[in-house]
């Protein structure tokens, strides 16, 4: 099972800007989507982004309340994806996954997703 560590949370101000990674134990995103997913206290898991590789061409798919202000990106070398947040508000707080997909088709559901890191703490003061 692929072993997935985040990094990159913490306190920032509504309106300031947080990259966070996940790293890979394997390379796994040549063949596999990769998604972030949220969640926060009392609330249901959600999404945020995916990335999947498609006949070499990025596909990247995003969460309403994020598209235009988060972007997912992916380094195959670094073995690493991003989730470059700008714009921040309080509402983006949350314990920040990323996950790894069954398939190379990116998707929003969490039962497409099977391996999944321990999470990174993402607060927004307001």
């Amino acid at each position: 099972q692929v072993q997935l560590v985040e990094s990159g949370g913490g306190l920032v101000q509504a309106g300031g800007s947080l990259r966070l990674s996940c790293a890979a134990s394997a390379r796994t995103f040549r063949d596999y989507a990769m998604g972030w997913f949220r969640q926060a206290p009392g609330k249901e898991r959600e999404f945020v982004a995916a990335i999947s590789p498609r006949n070499g061409v990025w596909y990247t798919y995003y969460a309403d309340s994020v598209k235009g202000r988060f972007t997912i990106s992916a380094d195959n070398a670094k073995n690493t994806v991003y989730l470059q947040m700008n714009s921040v508000k309080p509402e983006d707080t949350a314990v920040y996954y990323c996950a790894t997909s069954r398939s190379s088709y990116g998707s929003s559901s969490r039962l497409d997703y099977d391996s999944w890191g321990r999470g990174t703490q993402v607060t927004v003061s307001s």
